[in-house]
């Protein structure tokens, strides 16, 4: 699948390897492996496959894994953040103010109600079909599908996708390479001084390298979040952008002498956004590091690429999807905060006064709005990058060695 055989994949990709360390050194494998004999004059082979990636090629790899993960599930994500934005209060039609309109404004303003011709509850006003209000309000993830493509075309439910890219590669640029290196930098100082913590390992270091990626590029998060959640009305206009979405966040802003304060606004529900990812990552790694130990120790030294792709896919499904659920109030509250276009309040909200909020307005439905299409992105798109990442490390490694 990767151009490796039977019985010669990398040791840093199998159970039995022994893992390879910062500094040089080889720390044997938990799983029963031997150590190398005294005697032995080098390395053990393949043993710094994964020392001799650096940090070009950690960040390559992991911004190729977060390139094909966002293309796949960003319909998934489009759903989950319209449900949330329509249980804040966001609507996606005209309200229907017409009472104090004329004839030709009301026309003008229900002939924007327009559905498909195939909607049974659509009427006929003029010559074009009119769909109800409640025919523009998200039942579920399988409705905001159907109602997305029939309402404003097939391609929207990419919406979003260049921000998600252009947040994808940097944040897991960022996010794998340094987990990379704080896990082992953290397993090799606990072995050494507690090695009762080495196992905590890669929830620390999940959570270091998170706060990281998304303090960096908080601001493409916003931008996503305000594409994907808002409709355009207006018939034959393109949505804006993410830079054209950006400008609009800092615009209001604009004519206040604070030019530096305002441009804190960029960062709306940084906040909300560290306390739903720090712990996410948290859960993630301390799940997926034991599974995909456990699956690549019954695959042992025997196993195909597939076997071992298979294995990190399957690890890393089980744990997004745990973490997602298990975080998913946090991800309401963060959807929350960031498309919430009264700017003073948005820089006043606060993660937990908006939790009590959603509580208070929508009860424990309210706090996991959303949780479907969230734990169905979050699943395959972590397998998506664990695997892909490990494929893209290993041919990464066998050209350098080449």
């Amino acid at each position: 699948m990767v151009g490796c055989s039977r019985g010669s994949l990398p040791t840093w990709m199998t159970a039995a390897a022994a893992r390879v360390d910062l500094t040089g050194g080889v720390a044997p494998s938990h799983q029963g492996s031997s150590s190398p004999s005294p005697s032995s004059s080098g390395p053990a082979p393949a043993a710094g496959a994964d020392q001799e990636l650096g940090m070009f090629e950690r960040a390559l790899s992991a911004a190729g894994a977060a390139f094909v993960s966002a293309v796949i599930v960003n319909p998934l994500d489009v759903a989950k953040t319209r449900l949330q934005a329509q249980a804040a209060g966001v609507l996606y039609h005209h309200p229907p103010q017409m009472a104090a309109l004329g004839p030709d404004a009301c026309f003008q303003i229900l002939s924007e109600f327009r559905c498909s011709p195939s909607c049974t509850r659509g009427i006929i006003l003029g010559s074009e079909p009119v769909c109800p209000p409640d025919c523009f309000q998200y039942k579920g993830t399988l409705d905001v599908f159907l109602k997305v493509v029939r309402q404003e075309g097939f391609s929207r439910l990419w919406r979003g996708t260049n921000a998600g890219l252009a947040l994808a590669v940097p944040t897991v640029g960022i996010y794998l390479p340094c987990y990379d290196i704080f896990r082992n930098w953290i397993e090799d100082f606990t072995r050494s001084n507690a090695p009762g913590l080495t196992p905590y390992a890669p929830l620390v270091a999940g959570s270091v390298a998170r706060s990281l990626a998304c303090i960096a590029c908080s601001p493409i998060e916003l931008a996503r979040t305000r594409m994907q959640a808002y409709k355009e009305f207006r018939p034959g206009v393109k949505p804006p952008g993410m830079w054209n979405t950006l400008v609009g966040v800092i615009s209001p802003l604009a004519s206040s002498n604070q030019n530096v304060q305002n441009y804190r606004v960029l960062w709306t529900g940084v906040g909300a956004q560290l306390a739903r990812d720090v712990p996410f990552s948290a859960i993630c790694w301390s799940t997926l590091e034991p599974i995909r130990r456990k699956l690549l120790g019954l695959v042992g030294e025997e196993g195909n690429a597939a076997s071992v792709l298979g294995a990190n896919f399957a690890a890393g499904f089980v744990a997004g999807s745990l973490a997602a659920g298990a975080t998913c109030p946090l991800d309401v509250a963060k959807t929350r905060r960031q498309i919430e276009k009264d700017t003073e309040k948005a820089m006043r909200m606060t993660t937990r006064q908006t939790l009590t909020e959603i509580w208070r307005s929508g009860g424990m439905k309210g706090l996991f709005t959303g949780v479907g299409p969230r734990v169905a992105r979050a699943g395959p798109s972590v397998g998506i990058v664990i695997s892909f990442y490990e494929v893209v490390k290993y041919a990464l490694h066998q050209r350098h060695t080449s």
